[in-house]
């Protein structure tokens, strides 16, 4: 089973709890044991499994990318100047698989889902679930 969810992003950089969202595909497959998998699709985009409690986390990630990948100083920003989210989104990486485990994300306590956006913001951008039954 596939299905694309889309959202609005409002900064430049930022990354997006898209937990609830995928829930609710996985909750409208009827799969109790199987994957589900989370694909950014855009190559300044990325989805990272993070922690979803303390906000801080995501704050530091962002510092933390933007003190390894500044912005401004790579070749290609010749071209468009988003050479840094082309290189975060990169090693981040364009998707997570996840296990269904009793119909739920086999997720831990403090694990959320997050679509990782670099070159924001943008009216859309699309996250394509691929559910798979085992």
């Amino acid at each position: 089973m596939q299905d694309i969810i889309t959202i609005e992003t409002h900064r430049r950089e930022a990354l997006y709890d898209i937990t609830s969202e995928v829930k609710y595909v996985l909750s409208g497959s009827g799969i109790s044991h199987g994957l589900i998998n989370v694909y950014a699709q855009g190559a300044t985009a990325a989805i990272m499994i993070q922690e979803g409690w303390d906000e801080s986390v995501l704050t530091d990630m962002i510092t933390l990318l933007k003190k390894y990948i500044p912005q401004g100083v790579w070749l290609h920003d010749a071209q468009d100047g988003n050479a840094d989210a082309h290189l975060k989104a990169g090693i981040i990486g364009p998707s997570e698989t996840i296990p269904v485990i009793d119909g739920k994300l086999g997720l831990s306590t403090w694990q959320n889902i997050f679509f990782c956006e670099f070159d924001g913001p943008r009216k859309k951008r699309n996250i394509a679930l691929t559910v798979v039954k085992l």
